[in-house]
């Protein structure tokens, strides 16, 4: 009778353990999955005001993409997961499957389009030429015989090629915007070709750099980059449109930019 009593007492706390550890299971999936989606987002954090980290105030990516994605994110019902990667691997990214979206200043070009979808266009802005101040390029011709330096895989990239076609150039490629500045800083590039919102923020900040706009027929846009047929394309373009329409894009624009 003990052993039989003891068995089943045994028996007991054995099942209740393992009520306790379902019932725990079952509030950690709850808790970790919450009631919305997780996104992955992914953009480089090297470009404010896009998208930086402010190391003065901690280790978060911050910036106008930042707060743009998050609003698109909560009208569409999405939770995001935020990741920094190099520019030129967003794109690759995307194809492999490893993220959902890309919010990083990117130009939805033709060759892009060939692998990735695009939101409409949020933003455009100019290419601008930096240089130091006493070694001041003031135009396209004066970098006729110098070493220009643009991100990798970035629309600046391409608008070297072209300045290439008018003038002898050599072009160096770097994987951050705050490498192409410390490059030019050192004298090892002349110039660096680079987004003028983003360039105005280094110029003013750093008293030795200067720069010019390049004049352009055509401006360049910013998209939200999502992979080929993804169903949150059109979730997140309404979306967009509806920030665009009631003017909550225009507010986030005021409060990175300085008020268009």
């Amino acid at each position: 009778m003990k052993k039989l009593s003891l068995l089943m007492i045994s028996l007991f706390i054995i099942g209740l353990l393992a009520a306790c550890g379902t019932s725990t299971n079952e509030a950690d999936d709850s808790t970790s999955g919450g009631d919305k989606k997780v996104l992955k987002m992914a953009t480089s954090a090297d470009y404010p005001p896009f998208e930086y980290i402010d190391t003065t105030k901690g280790s978060d990516i911050v910036g106008f993409d930042i707060d743009l994605a998050k609003a698109l994110a909560e009208k569409t019902g999405y939770e995001l997961e935020i990741q920094d990667i190099d520019f030129n691997s967003l794109i690759p990214a995307l194809q492999a499957k490893q993220i959902d979206l890309v919010l990083s200043g990117m130009t939805p070009t033709p060759e892009r389009a060939e692998n990735v979808d695009f939101s409409d266009v949020y933003y455009t802005a100019n290419h601008m030429i930096v240089s130091l101040k006493d070694k001041e390029v003031k135009s396209i011709e004066e970098l006729k015989g110098k070493t220009i330096g643009v991100q990798l895989g970035s629309i600046q990239e391409d608008k070297a090629k072209e300045i290439s076609e008018q003038v002898n150039v050599k072009i160096e490629n770097r994987n951050k915007i705050s490498d192409l500045i410390q490059e030019l800083k050192s004298g090892r590039i002349d110039a660096a070709i680079i987004e003028d919102l983003v360039a105005n923020g280094y110029i003013e900040k750093d008293k030795d750099l200067s720069g010019f706009t390049m004049a352009s027929e055509e401006e360049a846009g910013s998209a939200i980059a999502f992979q080929k047929n993804s169903p949150y394309t059109k979730e997140f373009n309404d979306a967009l449109n509806e920030m665009k329409e009631n003017g909550e894009l225009d507010k986030l624009v005021a409060k990175w930019f300085g008020g268009e």
